[in-house]
């Protein structure tokens, strides 16, 4: 059966048009579906653990929306082994549909997922999804994209409410908020001292640190690569490091770091590691796949291999 969980509001209102012209496709194809549209914070998360406990061994479950809506989704989802998971990115930076090479209208994303439903119902791709716990949490947080400390969390944090989002978003360049945002958050925020672990390799020091990013994909933030070979099917994380570097010279990394070219530049330092344990001397913002967590001083960064099947 097949599942639609729709973000109307995604890309400032957007996403409803979207939606409208895939339920007329899904018509014309006479597909039967059945569909959730979201209505607060959190109420995808609701629906998918909803949709996840029908009597259905063939749940394909598709969300129509960015990459919030998605991350709220699969913290929702439980049986993993009979759901598989599609997306129709309607976002602002859609990092989930890059990392997963899915490109195209709504139309032909659409049409992709109904020929891999079609094709076979038995074998199906996966993907790893990384896992966040921190002190003070309720429970862990799922995470497809990435999650991390300091300054992209940061970012990710204001650009939930950021009307400079809003205003990008409405005339087709909302992907630049996270640059103008990295920008300013960048100038005015406090670094710490944090104190790393990376599986079983000991204690890592890092003086001074701005921001932990750990990836499961190549990029986050609108398609900034801060792990350039990162695959979320290889059952690692890769956590991109950046620390004792002034924030003048970080500014004017930031056009390598865009390129994918940082990783010679002192300061940025890349590790893949199937688990990262981080305490840090000052709180810091954590984010998941963009989502605000909390302000934290410990973290702990988690790989669960090919936990997502996925429709692609």
């Amino acid at each position: 059966m097949l599942y639609f969980i729709v973000n109307k509001k995604s890309r400032s209102g957007k996403g409803a048009d979207v939606w409208q012209e895939v339920q007329t496709a899904l018509e014309e194809k006479q597909v039967h579906y059945k569909a959730w549209i979201t209505e607060y914070e959190g109420h995808a998360t609701e629906l998918a653990r909803e949709i996840c406990e029908q009597p259905d061994e063939g749940i394909c479950l598709v969300v129509l929306g960015g990459d919030g809506t998605a991350n709220e989704v699969i913290n929702g989802m439980t049986h993993f082994d009979k759901v598989r998971f599609g997306t129709i990115p309607t976002g602002s930076g859609n990092d989930l549909a890059r990392g997963l090479g899915i490109n195209g209208t709504p139309i032909e994303c659409l049409e992709k997922i109904l020929a891999c439903i079609e094709e076979d119902r038995e074998k199906c791709d996966t993907m790893d999804l990384g896992q966040v716990s921190w002190n003070g949490g309720k429970e862990p947080r799922l995470f497809a994209i990435s999650a991390g400390l300091g300054l992209d969390a940061l970012v990710c944090k204001k650009a939930l409410k950021s009307k400079v989002k809003d205003f990008l978003n409405k005339i087709h360049l909302g992907k630049l908020t996270y640059v103008v945002l990295t920008i300013q958050s960048l100038f005015t925020m406090k670094t710490a001292d944090a104190a790393v672990h990376f599986d079983e390799k000991g204690q890592r020091n890092y003086k001074k640190n701005i921001a932990l990013a750990v990836m499961n994909f190549k990029a986050e933030g609108g398609g900034v690569p801060f792990a350039p070979k990162a695959d979320a099917k290889d059952g690692k994380l890769s956590a991109c490091s950046i620390y004792r570097i002034s924030k003048l010279r970080a500014f004017f990394s930031l056009p390598f770091l865009v390129a994918g070219k940082h990783l010679w530049i002192p300061g940025f330092e890349l590790n893949d590691c199937k688990e990262c344990r981080i305490h840090i001397s000052d709180s810091m913002v954590l984010h998941a796949d963009g989502e605000y967590c909390g302000d934290v001083t410990d973290a702990t960064f988690v790989c669960l291999p090919g936990r997502l099947r996925i429709l692609i």
